[in-house]
């Protein structure tokens, strides 16, 4: 049946299904003896009839009151009735004309037909032959205008089709960002609220947040936005775009913008623990509510009418198969159209389309912390698998040179003291030339042996809170003979209050040393060391700034291995144990190079705030 179509606005007949209830005839003719009595006539046969003498008269009707027919006598006193036909026909285009004429003329007859009258009764005339006459043109107007409806509803229901169509396959190719899941949800309000959708004045989206525990208000689309939706909805159909693409568009004017009934809707929130209310009561049971006048099969929360401003919607359910997602409500807020029922089947499935895809968006934000979390246990794998590589190569670098250590120290200690002996003994200049190498020779392989068992050994470390700046003040003293004998000019840059570290002093000295003989050997014709302290943000950094040649870039990534080094003498070993004492005390250690030229080495330590020295 044609009324089981959503959307179609239907006319209120009378019994005999001739007139709208609020529509009239109207009889133009300047002569009452003939326009009285045919109005009496007309009115006994339950036709609403009124009378107008001339053309000014019926323009007057025709601004004031619905019109479905106008019986006009083509001889007016003010105007010819020919002269007025085209008038009425061209500014009210639903409007049935019978002509009525004193002469019987076939051209004039053929001439209002041209013109748009339906058609031409001459005078006299049996006021039951103008009955029979009316009755037929009344009817064929109806079945014209219900027609018309009727394409119109049918063109309706494709858009409806193949806007579900669309939201489909759009849905089914990918998954949805948050982004897209904005764009299909206002592309759904946009089908509920738009003239060749379901026409509701207003559309209200709110979903349960991430945790599910309160219901949400989203989005919404409204009176103030519609006429600007509708006025870029024609041109861009005009342009054959489709419907996504005109979302995409509509949605750069006013529907993106913070309009009344966003923030309106925005400010709904609920909580689960009101069970009774009705949005929770439709999304949890799955069932749709139609609320008319304040009543509804459940009880409705005077807060929700107050913030719609409206007694008269419809709820409808947004769900999965696993869980409730939310709820849509539409409403007549301009137009106080009644809501059939017809129209809330019609919205449940748009409602569909709205879970899906909010239900797609949800799996395909899952699916990305799922990647997430494997990216970040792969690389916590990859990480933990370089770290027992690397264990297990100092381990066995670690084995080697212990032995290494044990076989050759006691060799070492007693050759360097025969040696130191003879030297003392020996007055031949050539002779203790060559004994005195023996001596330098031998201490610096007992230096070499030394690092190698400070690696090698696990180091006990003994931390205390102890202040920075004496420890380096007495550092640099102990190798004040040194930095003179090398023309090396020390600068120390120190900011108050000294900071306090909870530090192995014994260790943090190690490390200064190791980092001012690294200075000394970048520096081998003099220059500049500078020592720079700075606390900040809890952190207390340490530079050693010189001003030698530097070290390649290639070389720089490798500066902390064991045993490598670019020097003719030593072990390799100085920045591995600076590097692994500044990690024992929790902090970390970087080599830089100067824009100017030479080399940084900064060592970041974390500062103790809260410490009681002594302990």
């Amino acid at each position: 049946m044609l009324e089981s179509i959503p959307g179609l606005h239907h006319i209120s007949l009378t019994p005999d299904k001739l007139l709208a209830r609020d529509e009239v005839i109207v009889i133009v003719d300047d002569d009452a003896s003939i326009r009285e009595p045919l109005r009496i006539f007309l009115e006994s046969h339950d036709l609403a009839v009124v009378e107008a003498e001339n053309g000014n008269q019926l323009r007057k009707l025709l601004g004031s009151v619905k019109i479905g027919l106008v019986l006009l006598d083509i001889g007016l006193p003010d105007t010819d009735g020919l002269t007025l036909l085209p008038e009425i026909v061209n500014d009210n285009p639903g409007v049935a004309i019978i002509m009525l004429t004193g002469l019987t003329d076939l051209e004039v007859a053929l001439d209002c037909m041209r013109k748009g009258a339906d058609d031409y009764l001459s005078k006299p005339v049996q006021f039951d032959e103008i009955l029979l006459v009316v009755r037929k043109v009344l009817e064929r107007r109806h079945l014209i205008s219900e027609n018309l409806k009727y394409q119109e509803d049918l063109e309706n229901a494709h858009f409806r089709i193949q806007l579900l169509h669309q939201l489909s396959l759009k849905m089914n190719s990918v998954y949805l960002s948050t982004v897209e899941l904005d764009e299909i949800l206002q592309a759904i309000l946009v089908g509920i609220t738009a003239e060749e959708g379901l026409r509701f004045n207003r559309a209200f989206l709110a979903i349960f947040e991430d945790k599910g525990h309160v219901l949400q208000g989203k989005l919404a689309i409204g009176s103030e936005c519609r006429e600007e939706a509708a006025r870029i909805w024609a041109e861009l159909r005009e342009r054959k775009l489709d419907f996504l693409e005109i979302v995409q568009n509509i949605k750069k004017s006013c529907l993106n913008g913070d309009t009344q009934v966003t923030k309106l809707i925005k400010s709904l929130q609920v909580s689960v623990t009101n069970s009774e209310h009705i949005l929770i009561r439709s999304a949890y049971e799955r069932r749709s509510f139609l609320v008319e006048n304040g009543r509804a099969d459940v009880p409705v929360a005077t807060e929700l009418i107050e913030l719609l401003n409206e007694d008269t919607f419809v709820v409808v359910p947004l769900f999965s198969p696993s869980k409730s997602l939310g709820v849509i409500i539409a409403d007549h807020f301009v137009t106080n159209e009644p809501i059939s029922k017809d129209h809330v089947k019609s919205l449940e499935i748009f409602a569909n389309q709205a879970s899906l895809a909010i239900e797609h968006s949800r799996l395909y934000m899952e699916m990305e912390d799922k990647i997430r979390e494997l990216e970040n246990v792969t690389h916590e794998l990859e990480k933990n698998k370089d770290l027992l590589v690397e264990s297990a190569s100092y381990s066995a670098l670690g084995e080697m040179s212990a032995q290494l250590v044990h076989v050759l120290r006691n060799p070492m200690t007693s050759i360097g003291g025969a040696a130191r002996i003879l030297a003392k003994k020996i007055t031949d200049e050539k002779n203790l030339e060559f004994v005195n190498m023996i001596v330098n020779e031998t201490t610096r392989l007992e230096y070499t042996l030394k690092d190698l068992f400070d690696f090698v050994r696990q180091m006990k470390v003994d931390k205390k809170c102890e202040p920075l700046y004496p420890l380096i003040r007495k550092t640099l003293l102990l190798l004040q003979p040194t930095l003179l004998r090398h023309l090396i000019q020390v600068d120390l840059d120190v900011t108050e209050p000294d900071p306090v570290l909870e530090m192995d002093e014994q260790l943090i000295r190690k490390m200064m040393i190791h980092l001012t003989r690294n200075a000394i050997d970048a520096m081998p014709e003099g220059g500049n060391l500078t020592i720079t302290v700075r606390q900040q943000n809890g952190w207390v950094i340490i530079s050693f700034a010189d001003t030698g040649a530097g070290i390649a870039e290639a070389i720089q990534k490798r500066a902390t291995d064991p045993f490598f080094t670019t020097k003719t003498y030593g072990t390799g070993l100085g920045l591995t144990l600076v590097e692994k004492i500044v990690a024992i005390h929790g902090g970390s250690f970087s080599l830089n190079q100067k824009p100017d030229g030479g080399m940084e080495a900064r060592v970041s330590l974390p500062e103790k705030t809260v410490c009681s020295f002594g302990i």
